[in-house]
């Protein structure tokens, strides 16, 4: 297929310019080009397609489907909301998004017991590390010596259970959490969703799905066989389905920050004990053990770390494995660890929006520590490979939102949290494009964004709602809100 964008403005530059689409590459920038197909942008600006380097997206579409609590500022407030909301035909009543982390009242099975009675219940947490049960819902899913909240490999346990639906209903509302993507400029996403990714995407391509492409993650109950398939990180799983292609190897090393579960150096406040410093999910013997066994196989190994100690145990993992991968999160680092990154080469792929929905329950948790928490410019001064991804659905699955973050360290009219950590739009973009950069060229894939302004010239709320006109992935247009 051949196509031509007439009339297209790069960012940065003056004068409009052609760009010729050929076999999903683009193979001309200039005046006078010929093509068959043409299209005329009008003056808009066009950027290399985005990606999501860290998405569960699943989650997400599941999650759209669900009570929101976001807005929950006390478990009793949260009680209210689910109070309110419509009874489920079958199953449990499931709500998602609260974050306990500053709340004053504890979120026990006895609160909502006394909101909502025998109807189970589950509420799962904003950043997913954590769920909510009643009594009722405790019962359905056996869960025995709990006052109702559930972290971590227990809280996993319950979670993976709810997303028990038939799989077309599931692939339905992927393709349209999907399709909403791509309408943010969104032409590929790593899933890392914690189940089979691997036949789940094999199954939605096979059906049809074409909206963007999609690196399927893998986790240890798959590991074995992804290796005796012969699957390599960024190779497609079929040679006739180019988009899709195996993700990396995923790994979590430790909790979360609004869990009080990131495994830290130094404890919490308020907390004592064997956990008063987080946990450690997989003992350093043994994360070494899988970096090194799917590291030799070809899958790159992807580890989760938050908190200052796991991030240093996860470095010190790479090193002694002697393999390159990515860290996930990377949120609170100490200083000397790093430069580690690029010495290791090791990529941080974060995710700025966090930090502003952790910043303050970072200034209580990680008081007198919050400079070397979510330090984007310090990584890339220090010439670690970065990228930026959402955590979809702990932050919305919109690459704008996250350069946003990372431009301004501010949202909702606040003050900017520790500004010196910000970064440029042409390196946060950049950061978000799989490596094509922040400008169009010749010679790379037909991945492109279409916007309706020049993100060089506007501010960081301008970019946070940033109108993108159209999408095209491998030359083929996977969205038009022109």
């Amino acid at each position: 297929m051949t196509m031509l964008l007439r009339h297209a403005r790069i960012p940065g530059r003056d004068g409009t310019v052609d760009v010729l689409l050929k076999h999903g590459v683009i193979t001309g920038i200039g005046a006078g080009l010929e093509g068959s197909a043409e299209t005329d942008l009008d003056g808009r600006w066009v950027v290399p397609g985005l990606w999501d380097a860290h998405v569960h997206l699943g989650q997400a579409a599941l999650n759209r489907q669900r009570v929101d609590l976001s807005a929950a500022t006390s478990a009793a407030h949260a009680a209210a909301l689910i109070t309110g909301s419509p009874r489920p035909d079958h199953g449990p009543l499931i709500a998602r998004g609260f974050r306990d982390g500053l709340w004053t009242d504890e979120p026990t099975a006895h609160v909502l017991d006394a909101a909502v009675g025998d109807v189970p219940v589950v509420a799962i947490s904003g950043d997913l590390h954590c769920c909510w049960l009643n009594s009722a819902a405790m019962t359905m899913f056996d869960v025995t010596g709990s006052t109702g909240l559930l972290r971590e490999d227990d809280a996993f346990q319950v979670t993976t259970r709810l997303e028990d639906v038939p799989q077309h209903v599931l692939d339905d509302w992927v393709t349209s959490a999907a399709r909403d993507a791509a309408a943010r400029g969104v032409v590929g996403v790593v899933d890392l969703e914690m189940q089979d990714t691997v036949t789940a995407w094999t199954r939605r391509f096979a059906a049809g799905f074409d909206v963007m492409r999609v690196a399927a993650g893998i986790w240890e109950p798959w590991l074995d066989r992804a290796i005796a398939a012969g699957l390599r990180t960024g190779h497609p799983l079929d040679t006739a389905e180019p988009r899709l292609t195996a993700g990396p190897f995923k790994v979590i090393s430790d909790g979360s920050l609004n869990t009080r579960t990131a495994f830290c150096v130094d404890p919490y406040p308020g907390l004592h004990g064997d956990l008063s410093r987080g946990l450690l999910t997989v003992r350093p013997d043994r994360l070494v053990e899988l970096l090194r066994r799917a590291s030799e196989a070809g899958l790159n190994p992807a580890v989760h770390a938050i908190g200052d100690r796991a991030n240093e145990l996860v470095l010190d993992a790479f090193a002694e494995a002697g393999c390159r991968g990515r860290i996930e999160h990377a949120q609170l680092l100490r200083e000397q660890d790093v430069p580690r990154f690029a010495e290791l080469g090791v990529t941080a792929s974060v995710q700025p929006e966090h930090a502003m929905d952790d910043r303050d329950v970072a200034d209580v948790y990680w008081a007198g520590r919050t400079g070397r928490a979510f330090v984007l410019k310090s990584l890339l001064d220090s010439g670690a490979d970065v990228v930026l991804g959402s955590d979809a659905p702990v932050a919305p699955l919109d690459p704008w939102v996250t350069i946003a973050a990372a431009v301004s360290r501010a949202r909702d009219g606040l003050a900017p949290w520790h500004p010196e950590q910000a970064i440029p739009v042409r390196q946060a973009m950049a950061a978000s494009t799989d490596g094509a950069g922040h400008e169009i060229a010749v010679g790379r894939a037909a991945d492109l964004a279409v916007l309706d302004l020049d993100p060089f010239a506007v501010d960081a709320e301008a970019l946070r709602t940033m109108p993108v006109a159209a999408t095209y992935v491998a030359g083929y247009t996977t969205f038009d809100g022109r």
